[in-house]
């Protein structure tokens, strides 16, 4: 559960860096576009989310009606003829014979539980409803194939071709890497942090991340939920996954531009270089529901 919760913590967060670069690089002409499709991803992020956790927990939402009260001029009649009714059986019984006692209590019948009911009735919609959900899941599109789908006839469209990158924390930081050494960039960024020898390339563009969003932390904290210190040791150190703030942090660390080509076909643009020119232009694709781990990021090379 609260890895779930600190994963959609940090979609929220991305996102929330996606949307405020796409309308600062709006012009009047595309803001209402821009507007919309931002408007889209948070209804989109917000869905799968929920989702996700009804998933996680097994519960499914329920709306059950409200309960009426029994007014209480109703209530209290019922008591008093009850304790009435009590008394004069008592009354009755205690000049019977043992034999007309036994017949005698068997007389009445049994009172009327309310309680049981009304869980007996909660039970039952619980179960239509879950009947229902499972049925509305079942008529639901295979994400995984649809999103795959779009992928490959974008990447074919863009004369791209794919390189699988190993679905890990890692994976957004391999498949820049790959990039870098495709482009002939190389791993070392402006910023030049201490490279280890025989380092995994990943390695080194993850500390390059964190170094960036460290010395340029005014750029980074108003997205953040945690200290900026704790926040860029994930990043250097640890297999934390990597999204929109440390994509950002690399084109600028790396004088690059990054396109982001998403499930639904859609591209996503990331600035980092004042220079022009498709020998500074970073190829990612990012899939949402095509790996059992979550989010993945894979390296798209020329084709």
């Amino acid at each position: 559960m609260e890895e779930l919760q600190a994963k959609h913590r940090k979609e929220l967060r991305d996102l929330q860096a996606l949307v405020t670069q796409k309308k600062k690089s709006a012009s009047k002409k595309t803001r209402k576009g821009i507007n919309d499709e931002c408007a889209r991803l948070e209804a989109e992020l917000k869905e799968r989310q929920e989702r996700e956790m009804a998933e996680l927990t097994g519960e499914v939402p329920v709306q059950l009606p409200e309960e009426e009260p029994i007014p209480e001029s109703t209530a209290e009649p019922a008591t008093q003829n009850h304790a009435s009714s009590t008394d004069k059986l008592a009354n009755g019984i205690s000049s019977l014979s043992v034999r007309d006692e036994a017949q005698n209590t068997q007389a009445p019948g049994k009172k009327r539980n309310r309680q049981k009911e009304r869980l007996a009735r909660r039970a039952a919609e619980r179960e239509e409803e879950a009947a229902k959900a499972e049925e509305e899941a079942s008529s639901m599109p295979d994400l995984r194939a649809k999103e795959q789908e779009t992928m490959e006839a974008a990447i074919k469209a863009k004369g791209l071709k794919m390189k699988e990158i190993r679905a890990d924390g890692h994976c957004l930081y391999s498949a820049v890497a790959d990039q870098l050494g495709e482009r002939h960039i190389g791993l070392s960024p402006s910023i030049r942090p201490v490279i280890a020898e025989g380092e995994e390339p990943y390695r080194t563009v993850r500390r390059t991340a964190a170094e960036y969003i460290k010395k340029n932390r005014a750029d980074f904290e108003p997205f953040l939920d945690e200290p900026l210190e704790q926040y860029v040791r994930k990043v250097g150190e640890t297999s934390e996954w990597g999204g929109q703030l440390e994509l950002m942090a690399l084109a600028k660390a790396y004088d690059v531009d990054i396109s982001v080509l998403d499930g639904n076909g859609s591209v996503h643009e990331i600035e980092g270089t004042r220079k022009n020119g498709a020998e500074r232009r970073l190829w990612l694709a990012y899939y949402r529901h095509g790996f059992g781990l979550g989010e993945h990021y894979n390296s798209l090379r020329q084709g």
